[in-house]
């Protein structure tokens, strides 16, 4: 094994026992606009999984002063829209991001399939979506990122969710009376981990973030959907990686529970990606 690969899941493996000194951060101090009622209702987390999201927040990972690039990354865990596999595609990238020096911000998005009476993905979801990346950018200078290198990470139904902010202008509201919604909402960049087929444009369009996606042959679900960004990618002339495992069916997360070594691999693939964009070095003044 290469060393810098080798070093790279040491790290890895070194933090997933690590104390979590993480901070939750409500998208809206006072509650979401119109379901303010509910932000005092409690989440339910179990095992893996957190549930039952009615006041939408950022949990913040900050990398040591000493390594920390100036890059951030927006995470949408996945879950079908009904929980979010808030470990294993939250807190486990985090750790790893913050090992290149990135920042990372978990999005504890509403769920509209767990109530689809309350939510739905193109209203709240995506409010939640913009609203994450605008309050990671308005406090930009406090945790040290520069806000015109933040990006996505998603897996599964975030992925989706992470597509309704990625191809469209994103500009924040001039006139709005909250500074957090004056700032844009578009990613930097995107980087998508098995995603949904929801959310994908007809065209991508050419301002498109960057992006590094992968997925598995043997994804019932959502192999397709990176094949066809892919190519809509390719047609609009943007910058974009994708990889295709032989194997690793659905849900992989960051490889290491895997018996497959292209799965296991895989985490390395994304830090060389983030590495040549130049997000793994302080940005060149």
């Amino acid at each position: 094994m290469h060393r810098l690969t080798f070093l790279f899941f040491l790290a890895l493996s070194l933090t997933a026992g690590a104390q979590d000194t993480a901070r939750q951060i409500p998208l809206w101090p006072k509650g979401a606009p119109g379901f303010e009622n509910k932000r005092n209702e409690p989440e339910q987390a179990r095992d893996y999984w957190v549930k039952n999201i009615h006041n939408p927040s950022i949990t913040v990972y900050l990398p040591p002063k000493d390594k920390a690039t100036g890059a951030a990354v927006v995470i949408f865990p996945g879950g079908g829209h009904r929980l979010l596999v808030f470990d294993a595609e939250g807190k486990d990238p985090a750790r790893a991001l913050n090992k290149l020096g990135i920042a990372a911000f978990i999005v504890k998005y509403r769920l509209f399939r767990e109530d689809s009476n309350l939510y739905s993905l193109d209203k709240e979801v995506k409010q939640d979506a913009y609203r994450a990346m605008r309050l990671v950018r308005s406090r930009a200078a406090e945790w040290h990122i520069d806000p015109e290198r933040v990006g996505t990470l998603s897996f599964s139904a975030g992925g989706e969710v992470a597509n309704l902010i990625a191809y469209t202008p994103g500009k924040g509201d001039p006139q709005a009376p909250d500074p957090i919604d004056r700032l844009p909402g578009k990613p930097n960049f995107q980087l998508l981990v098995y995603p949904g087929p929801l959310g994908i444009p007809e065209t991508v369009p050419a301002d498109a973030p960057p992006a590094f996606l992968i997925a598995a042959n043997d994804d019932p679900c959502c192999s397709t959907p990176v094949v066809t960004l892919l190519g809509k990618y390719r047609a609009a002339k943007v910058p974009v990686e994708a990889h295709i495992l032989s194997g690793g069916n659905h849900g992989f997360n960051m490889g290491y529970r895997s018996n497959l070594a292209a799965v296991k691999a895989w985490p390395q693939l994304m830090a060389n990606w983030l590495t040549d964009m130049g997000l793994t070095a302080p940005k060149r003044k």
